[in-house]
């Protein structure tokens, strides 16, 4: 969708992609053992309405919750106090955005296809660099596959990577976990598949 869709979207009192966490954020508990997070700095990129990054607080995350939308961060605010925690927020742009400091989870789930192809090699570098030593960037991205039409929502500020493109940027990492998949998506309540890939990687010691 569009950034446009998705700010009217937010502005909605109604979490349009609900409450509970992604499956990939549950997944980093698999990685990071709950009694090594505590003090760990995250940041969620394309926070969107935060049920992420306030999971990831709820962990004991130092969180903050990175997006275009100020109507999206205001509930991902809100839903942290929900659920007891807290969050810090910052409205920035995937094209440009600049760490304000090294952490030690990069995640980022359903946006990465806004970063426009000739600034992704530049992005992910940045990322890299600023994850600490033994850290993770957890990532999910859409990608092409010939069996796939392009969704019916699919905004003018989106862009597909080639299916071997993500885990290209990290070959230099340590891979954990990668899986390219097919799923269906009722998003703007127009049926449609996706293919896409989750790419787990750690930065070396």
């Amino acid at each position: 969708m569009d950034k446009e869709q998705l700010q009217q979207i937010y502005l909605q009192e109604e979490y349009y992609w609900g409450k509970e966490p992604n499956k990939l954020a549950q997944s980093v508990l698999e990685y990071i053992s709950k009694d090594q997070i505590q003090g760990k700095k995250a940041v969620d990129l394309g926070a969107g309405e935060g049920r992420d990054s306030a999971f990831f607080a709820k962990q004991g995350f130092d969180v903050v919750a990175m997006d275009f939308s100020p109507a999206g961060l205001a509930k991902a605010k809100r839903l942290a106090e929900e659920m007891g925690t807290a969050i810090r927020t910052m409205e920035g742009d995937l094209n440009n955005f600049v760490f304000a400091h090294p952490v030690d989870l990069v995640y980022s789930i359903g946006t990465m296809q806004y970063i426009h192809p000739s600034n992704r090699a530049q992005q992910f570098q940045h990322f890299k660099e600023n994850t600490l030593s033994c850290g993770l960037n957890v990532l999910f991205a859409f990608t092409e596959h010939p069996d796939i039409e392009i969704a019916p929502d699919w905004g003018k500020n989106e862009y597909l990577y080639r299916r071997d493109e993500l885990q290209s940027y990290y070959s230099d990492w340590e891979t954990l976990f990668t899986e390219e998949f097919i799923f269906d998506c009722n998003s703007s309540g127009i049926p449609h598949r996706h293919a896409s890939r989750i790419l787990i990687s750690k930065k070396s010691s």
